[in-house]
């Protein structure tokens, strides 16, 4: 057995969305997410429903391998989302978004952390700095309020 002490890092963002939670809360799916997020393509979606729930499984590439997705908590009434992601021997991640009504719709108060599982994944931890998450959560927002407000994708930047 190999007891480490674990190498992880967790950054937090919130979104300014222009719509409320009911209206913003099903496009948090790995299939409606394809309706609005540039370059996103599950290669597979388990799901009983076609939609995102409880237990959903679906797996992303990413980079030379798949991700493996499971979402954890799915609560539709308080407009909660958690996924957990893993990419085997790299990183084990969680991600967690809460919607809640907002002047002008709604804020997404959203976390992502990820825990290395060896040295590939000290390196995808050491690379998820707060700088590239903002970027990351700016241009997601972005696509989402375009989305939201036109019901078409924003060309790809």
């Amino acid at each position: 057995m190999n007891i480490v002490k674990p190498h992880r890092v967790t950054r937090r963002y919130t979104q300014q969305l222009n719509a409320p939670p009911d209206q913003v809360f099903p496009l948090l799916c790995p299939v409606r997410e394809s309706e609005w997020v540039n370059g996103w393509h599950p290669r597979l979606v388990a799901t009983e429903s076609g939609l995102a729930e409880l237990d959903c499984v679906f797996v992303t590439p990413s980079g030379p391998q798949e991700a493996i997705w499971v979402i954890t908590r799915y609560e539709p009434a308080t407009h909660l989302i958690e996924i957990v992601k893993v990419i085997p021997g790299i990183v084990v991640g969680k991600i967690v978004i809460q919607l809640a009504v907002a002047p002008g719709g709604s804020k997404a108060e959203i976390s992502y952390g990820f825990t290395a599982l060896g040295p590939d994944g000290d390196r995808v931890v050491n690379e998820f700095t707060q700088d590239h998450f903002d970027e990351f959560m700016l241009t997601w927002e972005t696509e989402l309020n375009h989305f939201l407000a036109t019901g078409e994708r924003l060309n790809e930047f």
